[in-house]
């Protein structure tokens, strides 16, 4: 990601000596130092925040706390039920993930799986009386995690400015460039508060 010393922690390109670039080569848009601290640190909240949670979950709860948001997504509903691709959206997970966790929550008997009659292969899950007494019992100590970790570290100014970053990401994540080129120039304006 770099050429040496600090041109490294700049995050620059590395440059090979006699390296001639072809006109069709597309030109990474290297970080600066403040893009490059900036993520840095978010990758720190990104790999730590989740591990940190999963531990304490599993410590507290006896469930990770993917497991969690399954349930608790779930426990929102009015009935209690939704479908997999849509549970799959709401907790940011890929059907096959999805489905792995929700055999293992379904084993405990925390949830049930039907299946939606008609056209396609498409079902449902259903949060059980079990899975919701569960869910009940940890949502406290989820919600403890989450502010000592994260929302009473925070100003005000802070949380909006946090979810200002949340929706921009989600929103590139999702984003379907047409132009791999154009994509890796892209960027998404965030409104300032």
């Amino acid at each position: 990601m770099a050429k040496t010393g600090d041109a490294q922690q700049r995050g620059e390109r590395p440059r090979q000596a006699g390296s001639q670039s072809r006109a069709s080569d597309v030109e990474p848009r290297w970080l600066n130092s403040d893009e490059l601290a900036a993520w840095l640190a978010n990758s720190a909240i990104m790999i730590s925040l989740p591990a940190a949670l999963d531990a304490r979950m599993q410590r507290e709860s006896q469930m990770t706390f993917f497991e969690y948001m399954v349930l608790s997504v779930l426990s929102e509903e009015p009935d209690r039920t939704m479908q997999m691709s849509a549970l799959a959206t709401r907790t940011s997970a890929s059907l096959s993930r999805l489905s792995h966790v929700v055999g293992r929550l379904e084993k405990r008997g925390l949830l049930a799986r039907s299946r939606i009659p008609g056209a396609g292969r498409r079902t449902n899950a259903t949060l059980t009386e079990a899975g919701y007494d569960v869910v009940v019992a940890a949502a406290p100590g989820h919600v403890a995690a989450v502010r000592e970790y994260l929302i009473d570290s925070l100003e005000p100014r802070d949380l909006a400015a946090l979810r200002r970053i949340g929706a921009a990401v989600d929103a590139a994540i999702h984003r379907e460039p047409a132009d791999p080129a154009r994509a890796a120039t892209a960027h998404v304006d965030v409104p300032a508060p």
